[in-house]
């Protein structure tokens, strides 16, 4: 068995071949032509963290992928890093274990982004005249570099629960070529964007529907697990196209979740990631300057397998 160590998986890694990947994995698995089990979930009240582990095997693939990943919320105070994790992929002939890849959870980090990547490309608005940003630790910070590819705006306002993080989010980034505001409240950052990314680990709303500017586009990353909510259900409400990885997932533990149970949206008006790019087309209506989009991302395990095979599988 080869095990792949976090320098090792950087330096395969290749951002055009994981996206392609993983988009086919959104198809499969809106297709029906994957087996994902559900996820298991360990909470660690005392420690501010959780565990999940995931798993996904693709119809005729030759492997598949077992995914464990960590985050202890604490850790930033102790040095430490909050995620962590691995991937292992199997044979799906034999049941021998192949690779491991000892991504310190990186990859999962890297997958979710892409996702979010991905997302804007279908639903963003065509001109973004600002990017928000809610959560500014690596999530945050992954999701605004792939954005560079899909806007060429450059006005980004962030907050993070901790306003010095928002203030160190914008020193760093703007390295990168970016004109970034740390702002006081979330409140802020929605007044000023019309691409919005939360992905924080709260478990109370932090965007409110009042706050939210007409033809804007958020992408919801937080709410992996039940019990977390970053948005108010009335965002939901009001959108009026909403894409999601996993229809079983979301609707169990998603953001639109809590809407659903609420009464304020149907079942039936929710569409998958995969098949939307199945069609080829965008899931935003865009002669429609006005209208809320909405994209909820707890993570699906095939994302973990195909973004793992495009590290493996490159020559």
């Amino acid at each position: 068995m080869k095990i792949w160590t976090l320098p090792e998986i950087k330096a395969r890694f290749d951002m055009a071949k994981a996206v392609t990947m993983i988009e086919r994995g959104f198809v499969a698995y809106s297709n029906r032509s994957v087996q994902v089990p559900s996820a298991q979930h360990l909470v660690f009240d005392s420690e501010n963290a959780d565990c999940c582990i995931k798993s996904a095997s693709v119809l005729g693939a030759d492997t598949f992928a077992i995914k464990i990943s960590t985050g202890f919320y604490n850790n930033p105070a102790r040095g430490l890093p909050s995620s962590n994790g691995m991937v292992a992929l199997f044979s799906s002939k034999t049941g021998a274990p192949l690779s491991l890849l000892q991504d310190e959870g990186w990859l999962t980090a890297t997958r979710t982004a892409l996702a979010g990547r991905i997302v804007a490309k279908l639903m963003a608005p065509k001109i973004v005249t600002g990017i928000g940003i809610i959560g500014t630790g690596e999530q945050g910070r992954l999701q605004l570099d792939y954005l560079r590819s899909i806007t060429s705006c450059h006005k980004v306002y962030a907050w993070s629960p901790h306003f010095e993080n928002a203030q160190k989010f914008a020193t760093e980034m703007a390295a990168c070529d970016f004109e970034i505001s740390a702002m006081r409240t979330a409140r802020e950052v929605a007044e000023r964007s019309n691409l919005i990314v939360t992905s924080t680990p709260a478990r109370t709303p932090l965007l409110f529907a009042d706050a939210i500017q007409p033809g804007t586009h958020i992408t919801a990353v937080g709410a992996d697990q039940a019990g977390k909510q970053e948005l108010d259900p009335g965002i939901v409400e009001r959108a009026g196209a909403i894409i999601v990885d996993s229809v079983t997932q979301c609707s169990e533990y998603g953001e639109i979740s809590h809407a659903l149970k609420a009464g304020l949206i149907r079942l039936e008006s929710l569409v998958e990631i995969g098949t939307v790019l199945a069609s080829g087309g965008r899931a935003r209506d865009d002669s429609d300057a006005t209208q809320i989009t909405l994209a909820d991302l707890t993570g699906v395990a095939v994302q973990d397998a195909q973004i793992a095979l495009s590290i493996v599988g490159l020559p």
